[in-house]
């Protein structure tokens, strides 16, 4: 009788999908690096745990220089999983996998000085901070939305990510200044909003985020960021909607 313990058992695979960070360097390393360290200081852990992929299609660079960037990166807490397009000479067991067949999302603007540049830059990609809006600008009236929708009913607390890429997310509370909240279509807060809220993640240019009480470290929409230092300071504590007007982020009170 054969031993069931020593008959082989097939191994199971199963396929996950994840959102990942695409981070595209530019020449030289040093200026790119700075606009990245300044990003870090702007929003503490920001790539805290986030899976990052180091797109370097069209760059004039060895492997030498490759993996010095993949070491700077290693030592400011961002792990890249992968390499995008990368030559073969590249590629090399002492850097990450090369990565294929992506599929394309929003990307992700990062916050720079006002002096910066208004390209994009970083991917999470610089842009420049819009310009104070007054609190009396008119909204233009919100579209339905036929995604589907995800309901927290319980604050968010520091540390805590809430991601619903499929679509609308709604929580029933308050979003403490750490935690995160990133949605495929809009974001709505009823009760105060500290930590961070990206809205619109998959290419959505029409979400919005509402909230009771606007205390936010970072808010995104479509991969267009502020951060608290650019945030209009009369909008602050206050209930507040936020669109995309092309590339720059606009703000008004409700009611």
């Amino acid at each position: 009788m054969t031993d069931v313990l020593t008959q082989p058992r097939p191994i199971r695979l199963k396929g996950r999908s994840f959102l990942a960070l695409s981070l595209t360097p530019e020449l030289p390393f040093e200026d790119w690096l700075a606009r990245l360290d300044d990003l870090a200081r702007r929003s503490a852990g920001f790539f805290l745990r986030r899976p990052v992929i180091l797109d370097v299609e069209g760059l004039d660079i060895d492997r030498q220089q490759l993996r010095d960037l993949v070491s700077e990166l290693s030592a400011r807490n961002v792990r890249v999983m992968g390499l995008e397009g990368a030559r073969s000479a590249l590629l090399g067991a002492d850097l990450p996998p090369a990565m294929t067949d992506g599929r394309p999302a929003a990307d992700i603007e990062a916050p720079v000085s006002e002096q910066a540049d208004a390209g994009r830059n970083l991917h999470v990609e610089a842009a420049a901070p819009a310009s104070p809006q007054p609190t009396q600008t008119q909204a233009p009236a919100p579209q339905a939305s036929p995604m589907p929708s995800m309901v927290v009913n319980r604050p968010v607390r520091s540390g805590q990510s809430i991601i619903f890429p499929e679509g609308d997310v709604t929580i029933v509370g308050s979003v403490a200044s750490g935690a995160e909240i990133v949605a495929g279509g809009s974001i709505h807060v009823y009760g105060p909003l500290r930590g961070r809220a990206m809205a619109g993640t998959t290419g959505n240019a029409s979400a919005r985020i509402f909230c009771r009480k606007l205390e936010a470290e970072l808010i995104a929409i479509d991969g267009f960021y502020k951060t608290a230092d650019d945030l209009e300071p009369d909008l602050r504590g206050k209930p507040v909607q936020i669109w995309l007007d092309g590339e720059t982020i606009k703000a008004a009170t409700l009611g």
